[in-house]
């Protein structure tokens, strides 16, 4: 182990650790890049994963989750298992701050890390609107732990609520909260489900109307005063609490690292997967910014193997592969009540034959990666 003494900016001494690999984040893709490990020898070198907790969340079961037909523990693939059957250490800390030239990693504990190559999977936070006045209280999707734990609190004693977002996450989100709070209005700034199918989009409308929830399509939330929320200068909802699933917005510390981005924030990336701007960088998820890559966890997971053979083959000094986004992917969402919608390369379906389609999916990818 390689310890370097360094003094931050305040004068203060530090130790950095120094890796061959770190890869930072346990998002869909570096679960799988450890899970292949798992299964056959991983790469030569020092590697570890740095995560900010123990667990990583399954995205894909949380509707579930919250209609009360999954447990938490169901929706987690814990860490320590899978890093120790990948040989890979893990370290539990949040990230504070990257130096890409540096390659340096600062973590909240005040550790710093250096490797000789790195690789980012931390997903990517919800937008908050402008808020004036504690009148409304707000709970983002993301990260999951939190939420969760802001879920639990509020469904102690539950209240009306609006949701902020007419993507997937939104309406599933919907579904599987009507009939455990008063009401629930639903908030899209564009159309419902934009860049899915007709057919599911008119689907999904059907099944919100029969459980009662308010939708609001082309109705951006401009700013929220005390408990009432504007689309522009127009009061639309009021209440005391907000659900936000609305887009990905960029973490600030990947711009601030020197990396390059795009001009919402996201790092850009080759289709090796490397940085544009420093090829001993790799991203990959919704972190990153790659023509035809979507952000969702169906795209992440594509990516796992094609990061895996080229962390592998920098690790070895070996020619890298190219990652081809798929034109279509599958989209399974949850209804709620055990079902689910269907759309796939223009088809839409629903019933519980979907729905358990999904969980059959869902359930697989949990334990795929547990050890």
């Amino acid at each position: 182990m390689l310890r370097i003494n360094l003094f931050d900016n305040q004068g203060r001494l530090t130790l950095t650790d120094h890796y061959d690999l770190l890869l930072i984040g346990a998002g869909h893709a570096h679960l799988g890049v450890l899970r292949r490990w798992a299964l056959v020898d991983r790469p030569p070198g020092r590697i570890a994963l740095i995560s900010p907790g123990p667990a990583a969340w399954y995205s894909g079961m949380l509707p579930g989750l919250l209609a009360g037909r999954h447990s938490a523990a169901d929706c987690q693939v814990e860490l320590p298992a899978l890093c120790r059957a990948a040989k890979v250490e893990l370290i539990i800390s949040p990230v504070e701050g990257l130096s890409a030239a540096q390659q340096q990693v600062q973590l909240s504990d005040g550790r710093s890390l250096n490797a000789d190559w790195l690789s980012l999977n931390v997903g990517a936070q919800i937008g908050l609107p402008p808020q004036r006045g504690e009148g409304m209280q707000l709970l983002a999707v993301k990260p999951f732990d939190t939420f969760f734990a802001g879920w639990q609190r509020w469904q102690a004693a539950p209240q009306p609520m609006a949701i902020l977002g007419g993507g997937a996450a939104g309406v599933e989100l919907a579904l599987a909260l009507a009939g455990k709070v008063p009401h629930v209005a639903l908030f899209s700034a564009g159309h419902l489900l934009d860049g899915l199918s007709p057919g599911v989009r008119l689907r999904a409308l059907g099944h919100l109307r029969q459980h009662a929830v308010e939708v609001r399509e082309d109705c951006p939330i401009s700013r929220i005063e005390n408990d009432c929320l504007l689309s522009g200068n127009e009061p639309v909802w009021r209440g005391q609490r907000l659900l936000l699933a609305s887009g990905a917005k960029a973490f600030a510390w990947p711009t601030h690292s020197g990396l390059g981005c795009d001009e919402r924030g996201f790092v850009l990336i080759a289709p090796t997967l490397q940085s544009y701007t420093h090829p001993t960088i790799f991203a990959v998820g919704d972190c990153a910014s790659l023509p035809g890559a979507r952000k969702s966890g169906v795209y992440a997971v594509r990516q796992g193997p094609v990061l895996a053979a080229n962390l592998n083959a920098a690790l070895r000094g070996l020619a890298l592969k190219r990652y081809r986004p798929q034109p279509q992917s599958l989209a399974l969402l949850a209804t709620g009540d055990g079902g689910a919608l269907l759309d796939w390369h223009g088809y839409s379906a629903d019933g519980q034959l979907y729905g358990r389609w999904k969980d059959y999916l869902d359930k697989g990818f949990i334990q795929r990666h547990r050890f």
